[in-house]
Order: structure tokens, then C-alpha cells, then sequence
């Protein structure tokens, strides 16, 4: 509180007594029943002078005494000039309602729609919040060849992606620091191991605009350190139109491999599905062969989108909007290593020769209906479908310990298919100028499906060929994974103007209820074939790794030389079949309440309050604990928040955030199930608790001009009992979820800069080349306390270091982009080319733990190159180029001697062209 006041004292004192006047109104849109007209641009003619107007249509802008023109306008619409004269302290108001002026959008499927896809009109609603926000529309997205929301977010200040998921890092703060939601409202996970839905899935077809918010505010679930990621649905409010797209892509890794495999069984659309055999203990009876196929690596897509607007009397009117697309892509590693290395450095996995072939697919529906009541009431419903599938094969030859000898051979295939179906009722009132209310139901669904994925270890014998390797029974295994979750969301909230001067209201109340429920069913069944080394040939069969079905068939399986069992035994036990379970149950009830004041001309506030009311629960019956049990925790969370900016002058802005939060550990991470990979195994801590979190910013940003942003931010965090992903000390190394130490901190300071470089127009062409930067630097640390675990889990650890990074966390962040772009305004025709560079520095994969140093991923940088092209008034192409440079992704095992190469691979070059055409 005495830093709170400080704060104030120090704003307030900034504050001066002004001798300018003031120019207000409200612009209006002809177009649609004279509704406001959001982010219209008003100008001071012959000055650099402006602003925009807000969502009720309203600007104001202060200015010294004198006479002035003012000009009001919008892409698509009439320019007006308005003369006027200003006095001292003297407020002018222009009111005016525009008209369009006749002229389509170059290169803009929505006609006359006032969105939020621009980046000016982002620009404009960044500068003009009182809230810390940070957005990035469908235009930039466009512009940077950006295809799905996990790349999109790379490109803002602060944010970095783990490399082969959609798991993003924010300010070095990873997926159980962040949270994702869509419309304000919250989407649940297709990734049992994950709290957060893969970004990747979102193909930024159906996006309008994403919204960063790192800095907490009342109207937010308090499970939030890092950021929060809200994906904004494209709305649509224009006239008729339908439009498709075709695009073809390779990968020049995948493309130049004449052997480039896959597995049997899924299909090309993304949509198969492998049931768990019923009588597989007594037969063999597998669906799919273990014997890849051939594939052609060259990859596709198909997009199409329509909307209509229908006018029910003189105001009312339905807007409908949908559209479906289908993508798919080709990946392949090369010539890659992967190794393990024990404390003392020697390898126990030495993989020389590591390859992976990989098909994607996502297949996207979105259905979008809103119904304007009046000027006042609007409903909008959103349903999303989305589909992705995620197929590899792995090959890993090399060395084993233990189970084989040099040139030994591992097969992985993993068919990974993830449904979300997101359906969502919103609400929009306004009564008379002081009320208004907004609300929100969703039901989502998850389902996430990892049918029928295999593991085969082969060993060398005395004559040099390969035999199947009887080390172990899950040498040799198929295993079926299945999730299903509902959650039910609703968010209600509603502002109450006051204290009215000079016809804008200074102050602001929100209050508000936020509830979620949700609930998780996992099961999985694991197949592990046991060679019979008592039988003749079991073990000494002559194996060729492409014929792996002339093995493990049903002859065989018939004649002895392997069985089948489960975690629960074999055909003999009753309950072989059983799988391993486990049940989440998480419901969290929300008060919240703020006050929004302008204390003056310049300086605004905003303090908040958020109590969260939360239950969750886990009950289990897994391999590790075949009986079965519960645990459960509850959780007051009372979350104070403030919020301000003080206006420097027209065009900057310091601001200030500070917060409490909390972070709640997730369902897999509490339950003790063993997840296997081939390097690694993973199993929950029951006794994992929540964490809290402390948050600072300060900002300064700078608008030069339309479309242009300087901004630095400064900000710290500090987390009491931060939660880790580590190795505990076991025969087997595995990985789990501890509460680390008593305290973990992270601060930094991040620039944002976008400048028009060049710009020269006149009636017939308009040139342009603008730049972008952004860069963040931070600092994290956090404590390790091998005495902390013991004390409160079942579990030891032996961490190498008493403190360490945050895992995920790079201590620096640069992404920087170049566009050019020609317009021919008399042909509606459009040329624009962008370059675009990124980079991070070293970050923590793994914390070191047994003498061991950390794991770091190496610091790699990725350039792209995009060019688009509107050949006509309808038809367009475009061309994209992504990591040209094509470095090698590098992890190292850091060690007292030298480091060690624990894994490295190229992933190619990725080109696309596309085609698309609107009528």
C-alpha cells in the first residue's frame, strides 16, 4: 500500500495546469444505422497531430489555442474537412457521420467492416486502454506469412515457442504460467501432458486479431504468472461474398528423401481412429502392420469462406459467416544424433544415426452468427471445430546399454489426433450511457486420441544381423492413449458510469461473476510382447527392420514365441484388460469487481479485486499405484491488481501494473501414471501444490504516427514455491513435478518498435516500406532444495546446483521484419514482399540434477521470406520461403569437462505457394 501511494503521489505531482483547448465528437457510420464508427482516423490537417476514435465512436484531442482544419476519415469511406478556431481552455465538439465512399478494400475479403485486423486500429486501441495490452492482428499475420496463432504470438515482444510443439514461453514462463482462452472465454487442453490447447491447432484463417495480455487485470482466471493468449474469432458485418483458396507446400528434407515412410493406419484426411483390441491376449489381432509405406512428400490445402448480411426492418439485421480448410505438411530429420550421458559423461543412448519422417493435418470449420437486436443489444454465437492430427516415424541406430550393441535400431511410430469443438453465446447491452452488461456461456470439448502407437527394439547377434531385442518386455509394445474433457464456462459483468463532465464520464465500476467447470477422463493401455526365449527361434529370428510383421504375427504368437500382456498380467488374469485411469474434476468460482477513475486530463487508474473459490481433484488407478486413490486441494485466491497510465502528451504514455496471482498444478502432473518415451519416462506427485506469484511492470510508449510504436517495458515476477519438471533420483531416472524451493524471480525489460521507413503516394500508387523490432532481454533464477523435496513428497532429488534459469527461459529475444509494398489504386492490384528474421539465446531444457549439468538448447536464428500478390481485383498468389537458413537445432548436456551433444538435426526448408480468388 505505501508503494501504491508513493506511486500516485508521484503521477499526481506530474500533473500541470494546461492552457490548451480541447476538439471532441462522436463519428458516426452512415452505413450501418449510424452505429459508431470504431477507429475512424481524425487528423489535424498539416500536423502530425491525431488519434482515433473509441468503441462509441468518440475522439479527443488537445491542442494549443489557434485555428485549425480537422480532418475525419476511413479506409473505404468519405474524407471531410472541418475548419474550426480554438481558444484557451476552450472545448470545440464536431460531430459528423460518414459515408462510404463507394470504393472496395484492396485485398480485403470484408467490405466496409470496422474491425480490429489492422494494425492501426490495434495501435490505436493499445494507445488509448488504460489496461497493459499487447495485440496482433489478421493484417500482420497476413503480412508475415504467419499460418497458425503458435507462430503468431513468436512475433510479439517477450515470446518465444518450444521447438517441435505449440507450447509457448512468455517472458521465459512456460505453459503452466500461461493460460488461453477464446473471446474472454477459456478453452480447455488436447494434450493430457499440457494445461494449455496447442496453438499450433489455430489456423489464423478464422482469427481476427490475438491478444496478449501479460500484465493481470480482475476479469482474468488468477491462474496466470506469464501471460494470458485470448484468440479473438473473426466476426463479420459486410456485405456478401464468397471465397477459396488452394496452396501447395514441400519441405526440403521430407522432398529430396526417396525413402521418406510412414506408418499403417491413419489416414491422408487426419480423422482415423484404432479402437483397443478386445481379445488381443489370446490372438494376435492388430489393425494396422508394423511395416511402414512409402509416401509422396508433397503437401496441400484448401480454404473456403463465405458470409451474408440479412437487414430484419430498419435497424435489426443477422450476419452470418463460415468457413472450412484443410491443410497438411510434410516434415522429415536427417542425418540427426541423440544420445543420453550419464554424471559422468559417458553415454548410456548413443543414437549416431537419428531420422524422423512426419505428416501433419488440420482441418478447421468456423460458424459465426450474429443478430443485431438494435443499436443497443447485440448476440453473437461462435462455434469452432477443429481437427489436427500429428503422424512420425522415428529411427534411432546406435547403442542401448544394456539392450544393444553398436548399430542397434529403435522404431517409434506415433499417430496423435486431437478434436476440439468450442461452442460459445455472447452478449452485448448498452442502457441509455451510463449501464451496460456483457455475458458468456461456452461448452467445450476435447478429445484426444493416441491410437495404436508402436515401439519395436532391435540387437545385432553374433553374425552381425538383427534379431528382436528380449531385454525387456516393453522393448517391443503398442499403446493406446484416450482423452476426453468438458468444460462449461460463463462470465457475466456489468459497468456503471460516473461522475459526468463536459459530456465524458471520468469514472468507471465493473463487477462480475466468472465460473468453470471441468472434468477429465484419461485411460490408457499399454501391450507389451514378451519373447519366449524357451522356444526355438524366438530369439535368434533373423529380423529386417521393414518387415517387422514377419515376426510379430499371429503363426507366431500362436506357436509361443512371444505373449502379450498388460500392467495387470496376461491371458490368465481377469483383469489383463483393464487400463490404467485417471479422473480430473476442477471447478473454480469468481467474484470480481474494479474501479476505472481519470484523475485528470492525463491520468488514469484502475484497481481491481478477484476472489477465486477453487476445488480440484484427481482420483487414479495406474500401473504405479494398481489399488487406486484420490487427492484433492482447495484454494482461496484473493487477487488484488492496479492498473495505470499517465499521458506524457498526445502520442506517449507511461504505465504501470502490479499483481497477485497464483498457479495451479494440472491434473497428469498430480496423478502417478507413467508416461514412456524413448529417452525419458514420466510419472506424477500427488503431493504437488499450487504456487504463488508477484507481478510488476512499468511502461513507456511512444506513437509517433499511424501505424507506428516505440515502447520499453521493465518487469519482474517472483514466485513463492515454483513448480519444476526434474529427475528424481530412482533406478530408472524418471521425471517428475516437484515444488523446487521456496522462491523463484524473473525480470527484464523488452523494446517494441514498428516504423514506417518510406512512404510515398499519389492518386495512382502508393509505395510503402515499413519495419518491425522487437527485443527482450531477461534474467531468471530460481531456488533448489533437495531438502524441500524430500520433506514434502515421496520423492528424492539430487539437484547439481543450489539455484538455477527458469527452464524454457532465453535470455534474449529478437525478431525483426521488413515489408515493401506497392498498391495501384486505379487496378486495385497490390505487390508486398517481407523478410523476416528471429532468434533466441541459450534456455534450460532440463535441470541438471546428479552431477549432471543442465540440458541446454542452443541459441538458433530462423528467416523467412513472404510475397503476396493481388493480380487483379479478385484473384490472388503468394509465395512464402521459412527457414532459409536452415541451422542445425542443437541440445547439449552441460558438463564440468566440456559439453556434450545430447542431440542435433536440421528441419529443412519449407516453401508454399498459394492461389486464392474472391467473388
Amino acid at each position: 500500500m505505501k508503494f501504491n501511494s508513493l506511486l500516485l503521489f508521484l503521477l499526481f505531482s506530474l500533473i500541470g495546469f494546461s492552457q490548451n483547448g480541447r476538439v471532441t465528437g462522436t463519428i458516426l457510420d452512415k452505413e450501418y444505422d449510424n452505429e459508431p464508427l470504431v477507429f475512424a482516423n481524425v487528423l489535424i490537417k498539416g500536423t502530425t497531430i491525431g488519434t482515433s476514435t473509441d468503441d462509441f465512436g468518440k475522439y479527443s484531442i488537445s491542442l494549443k489555442p489557434g485555428s485549425y482544419t480537422l480532418i475525419v476519415n476511413y479506409l473505404g469511406y468519405e474524407t471531410k474537412e472541418f475548419p474550426f478556431t480554438l481558444k484557451a481552455n476552450q472545448t470545440v465538439t464536431i460531430n459528423h457521420t460518414l459515408e462510404a465512399s463507394g470504393v472496395q478494400l484492396n485485398d480485403v475479403v470484408v467490405v466496409h467492416t470496422v474491425s480490429k485486423e489492422s494494425e492501426s486500429a490495434l495501435l490505436n486501441e493499445q494507445q488509448k486502454s488504460v489496461e497493459i495490452k499487447q495485440s496482433i492482428g489478421a493484417q500482420e499475420l497476413s503480412k508475415k506469412g504467419v499460418s497458425d496463432v503458435a507462430a503468431a504470438v513468436t512475433k510479439t515482444t517477450g515470446i518465444s515457442k518450444q521447438e517441435g510443439s505449440g507450447s509457448i514461453y512468455v517472458r521465459g514462463l512456460g505453459d503452466r504460467y500461461n493460460s488461453t482462452s477464446m473471446n474472454g472465454l477459456p478453452i480447455p487442453s488436447n494434450d493430457p501432458e499440457k494445461k494449455n490447447i496447442d496453438l499450433g491447432i489455430f489456423s489464423t484463417d478464422i482469427v481476427e486479431y490475438v491478444s496478449i495480455d501479460k500484465v493481470y487485470n480482475s476479469r482474468m482466471y488468477g491462474d496466470f504468472a506469464g501471460g494470458n493468449i485470448d484468440i479473438m474469432s473473426k466476426d463479420y458485418n459486410g456485405s456478401g461474398f464468397l471465397a477459396f483458396g488452394l496452396k501447395s507446400a514441400i519441405n526440403t528434407n521430407a522432398v529430396s528423401n526417396k525413402n521418406f515412410r510412414l506408418q499403417d493406419g491413419p489416414s491422408f484426411l487426419g480423422f482415423h481412429n484404432s479402437s483397443v483390441p478386445s481379445n488381443v491376449l489370446s490372438s494376435y489381432n492388430f489393425e494396422n502392420s508394423l511395416n511402414p509405406h512409402k509416401e509422396s512428400p508433397w503437401a496441400s490445402g484448401l480454404s473456403l469462406a463465405g458470409g451474408k448480411r440479412f437487414n430484419l426492418g430498419e435497424v435489426s439485421r443477422l450476419s452470418l459467416f463460415a468457413s472450412v480448410s484443410f491443410d497438411n505438411e510434410y516434415t522429415a530429420i536427417k542425418n540427426g544424433i541423440a544420445r543420453s550421458v550419464n554424471a559422468e559423461g559417458v553415454a548410456t543412448k548413443d543414437f549416431n544415426k537419428y531420422e524422423s519422417f512426419g505428416y501433419n493435418t488440420n482441418t478447421t470449420g468456423l460458424f459465426n452468427l450474429g443478430f443485431k437486436i438494435n443499436n443497443n443489444h447485440k448476440i453473437k454465437y461462435n462455434s469452432v471445430f477443429i481437427n489436427s492430427s500429428s503422424q512420425s516415424l522415428k529411427e534411432y541406430n546406435g547403442f542401448v546399454a544394456d539392450v544393444t550393441q553398436e548399430d542397434g535400431f529403435i522404431r517409434r511410430n506415433e499417430y496423435i489426433k486431437n478434436s476440439i469443438f468450442i461452442n460459445q453465446l455472447l452478449g452485448e447491452h448498452k442502457y441509455k450511457d451510463r449501464y451496460s452488461a456483457n455475458w458468456g456461456i461456452s461448452y467445450n470439448q476435447v478429445k484426444g486420441d493416441m491410437p495404436d502407437r508402436t515401439t519395436n527394439t532391435l540387437k545385432r547377434n553374433s553374425t552381425n544381423d538383427f534379431v528382436i531385442a528380449n531385454n525387456s518386455a516393453s522393448d517391443n509394445q503398442r499403446y493406446y492413449q484416450k482423452l476426453t474433457e468438458d468444460e462449461y464456462a460463463v462470465s457475466l459483468s456489468g459497468d456503471y458510469k460516473f461522475a459526468k463532465k463536459e459530456d465524458e464520464f471520468k469514472g468507471k465500476i465493473t463487477i462480475g461473476y466468472n465460473g468453470k467447470y471441468k472434468s477429465r477422463d484419461f485411460e490408457a493401455t499399454q501391450f507389451n510382447f514378451k519373447i519366449n526365449a524357451l522356444t526355438p527361434g524366438a530369439t535368434t529370428t533373423i529380423i529386417d527392420p521393414n518387415n517387422i510383421d514377419a515376426y510379430f504375427n499371429e503363426t507366431n504368437f500362436n506357436n509361443g514365441y512371444f505373449t502379450i500382456n498388460t500392467y495387470n498380467g496376461g491371458v490368465n488374469s481377469p483383469n489383463a484388460l483393464n487400463p490404467q485411469t485417471y479422473s480430473g474434476l476442477q471447478f473454480i468460482s469468481s467474484a470480481f469487481g474494479s474501479v476505472e477513475y481519470q484523475f485528470s486530463k492525463k491520468f488514469f487508474a484502475v484497481v481491481g479485486l478477484r476472489s477465486d473459490q477453487i476445488y480440484q481433484s484427481v482420483e487414479w488407478q495406474t500401473q504405479v499405484d494398481p489399488i487406486g486413490d484420490k487427492n484433492y486441494f482447495t484454494k482461496v485466491g484473493v487477487l488484488p491488481n492496479v492498473t495505470a497510465k499517465y499521458e506524457l502528451n498526445d502520442k506517449q504514455n507511461l504505465r504501470f501494473g502490479a499483481s497477485k496471482t497464483y498457479t495451479l498444478p494440472q491434473f497428469k502432473e498430480t496423478a502417478p501414471f507413467i508416461y514412456e518415451e524413448i529417452n525419458q519416462q514420466k510419472i506424477g506427485n500427488k503431493d504437488l501444490y499450487p504456487s504463488d506469484d508477484y507481478n510488476f511492470d512499468l511502461k513507456w510508449e511512444y506513437f509517433p504516427k499511424n501505424e507506428e510504436v516505440i515502447a520499453i517495458t521493465g518487469f519482474g515476477k517472483y514466485i513463492q514455491n515454483p513448480m519444476n519438471e526434474v529427475t528424481i533420483a530412482s533406478s530408472s531416472n524418471d521425471i517428475s513435478y516437484v515444488n523446487t524451493g521456496d522462491w523463484g524471480y524473473a525480470a527484464g525489460i523488452e523494446f517494441e518498435g514498428k516504423k514506417i521507413l518510406y512512404n510515398r503516394s499519389n492518386e495512382t500508387i502508393n509505395n510503402n516500406i515499413s519495419g518491425g523490432l522487437n527485443i527482450s532481454y531477461m534474467y531468471t533464477n530460481q531456488e533448489l532444495d533437495n531438502e524441500k523435496v524430500a520433506n514434502e513428497t515421496a520423492f528424492n532429488t539430487t539437484f547439481t546446483e543450489k539455484n538455477t534459469s527458469f527452464s524454457g527461459a532465453s535470455d534474449l529475444l529478437i525478431n525483426a521484419d521488413v515489408t515493401f509494398l506497392k498498391e495501384w489504386k486505379k487496378t486495385e492490384t497490390n505487390l508486398m514482399a517481407t523478410i523476416a528474421y528471429s532468434t533466441y539465446s541459450d534456455k534450460i531444457y532440463a535441470i541438471g540434477t546428479q552431477g549432471r549439468g543442465n540440458i541446454v538448447e542452443k541459441s538458433i536464428g530462423s528467416l523467412d521470406f513472404i510475397l503476396k500478390s493481388k493480380l487483379t481485383k479478385n484473384l490472388g498468389i503468394g509465395l512464402s520461403a521459412k527457414n532459409l537458413l536452415n541451422p542445425d537445432f542443437k541440445m547439449v548436456q552441460e558438463n564440468p569437462n566440456s559439453d556434450i551433444t545430447i542431440q542435433s538435426f536440421k528441419k529443412g526448408i519449407n516453401t508454399s505457394l498459394s492461389l486464392n480468388y474472391k467473388f
